[in-house]
């Protein structure tokens, strides 16, 4: 059975990981004959500065017709009010209705972790984000701008259907994956009206799960417990921004920034799949990167296709090249970007 995968190199180091990334895809294709199909598309800076289109007209229909979407990294300092980037990427969730963002935190090798104590039994779980509501729809605005009377107002939307539809599929996900809890985090002791919807909704989705542990924190509480004891989560939902800021700790307790991957999920529709670094301008094209990322969100993106086996090679090719150090220096190899995908290449090829 053929399958189309749209790829977005994007910006800066979204172009390096992106190569390997799609090299990774390549291989697995004729190891397991998956006959998998590239359509790649130049949207980026590069295009925006030369054009002045972010995503021309027709493109989000075109995506709707892949299988998958893999985006690299967006971000280049010619383009200060980051427009390119922000039309590509929050476009994409909210015209493609990408309402889960799923972040996996999971760590692949013990030496990797930050915390004292603490290795791969202790770092493995899952946050799911909203991803279409909260603070990030951009409502608002700014009056008197530039004066000593400015004022500016953010709106933070969270209707019953966002958060109940996240809230479920997060115990959907719970119940397919044989996890036992899941655990709900918002600030509805200060946020009373936006958040109070979180913990209504929550607390009535879980009475229909009576096998899974339905429990909640405050935000700050649980930054605090994923360090301290990161072990006690399975499952964590939570809304757009504490999303957005918890994926980053997670990241760091995996190995770093370049080890995370991350899947834009709609259920019933196109989903899209990219690593959560920055596009680190100043490091493109120089051979630096961490493409394990990518990797990995490439073999998330296997997954969520029912690629199970080439899905599993995938990660014990990425296992492989961290515990015999041929990996970048960001973790603790001295591999370049297109060296470690060598690596994974031929590390699939002789397994298979």
């Amino acid at each position: 059975m053929s399958r189309r995968i749209a790829v977005v190199p994007g910006d800066g180091i979204g172009v390096d990981v992106t190569r390997e990334a799609r090299r990774v895809l390549e291989t697995v294709s004729m190891i397991f004959a998956l006959d998998l199909k590239f359509s790649e598309y130049d949207y980026g800076a590069d295009r925006y500065l030369r054009t002045g289109e972010t995503l021309p007209e027709g493109a989000i229909e075109e995506f709707k017709t892949c299988d998958a979407i893999f985006m690299g990294a967006f971000g280049d300092p010619r383009v200060p009010d980051m427009k390119h980037a922000t039309d590509i990427l929050l476009g994409s969730r909210f015209k493609l209705d990408l309402y889960a963002n799923q972040r996996p935190v999971r760590l692949l090798c013990d030496r990797l972790s930050p915390l004292k104590g603490r290795g791969r039994e202790d770092i493995d779980f899952v946050v799911f984000r909203e991803n279409t509501e909260g603070l990030y729809v951009g409502l608002g605005g700014i009056f008197k701008k530039g004066t000593t009377d400015e004022i500016a107002i953010q709106e933070d939307v969270n209707t019953r259907k966002g958060v109940e539809r996240i809230i479920r599929y997060a115990f959907d996900y719970a119940r397919k994956n044989n996890r036992t809890k899941v655990t709900m985090s918002d600030k509805s002791n200060a946020l009373r009206y936006g958040h109070d919807i979180w913990q209504r909704v929550f607390w009535s989705v879980s009475k229909e799960y009576p096998g899974i542990v339905a429990e909640h924190m405050y935000i700050d509480a649980l930054a605090m417990q994923m360090i301290k004891n990161p072990a006690q989560f399975e499952v964590i939902v939570t809304c757009n921004m504490f999303g957005d800021i918890i994926t980053d700790i997670g990241a760091q307790l995996q190995g770093g920034l370049g080890m995370a991957a991350s899947g834009n999920i709609n259920p019933e529709g196109v989903s899209m799949f990219e690593p959560v670094h920055g596009s680190a301008p100043k490091y493109a094209g120089k051979n630096l990167a961490n493409p394990l990322g990518a990797i990995l969100t490439v073999q998330m993106m296997l997954e969520h296709l029912s690629l199970n086996e080439p899905a599993s090679l995938v990660e014990k090719a990425v296992v492989s090249a961290i515990e015999t150090m041929n990996c970048p220096r960001e973790v603790g190899g001295n591999l370049g970007t297109s060296e470690t995908g060598d690596y994974i290449i031929s590390y699939m090829k002789k397994a298979s």
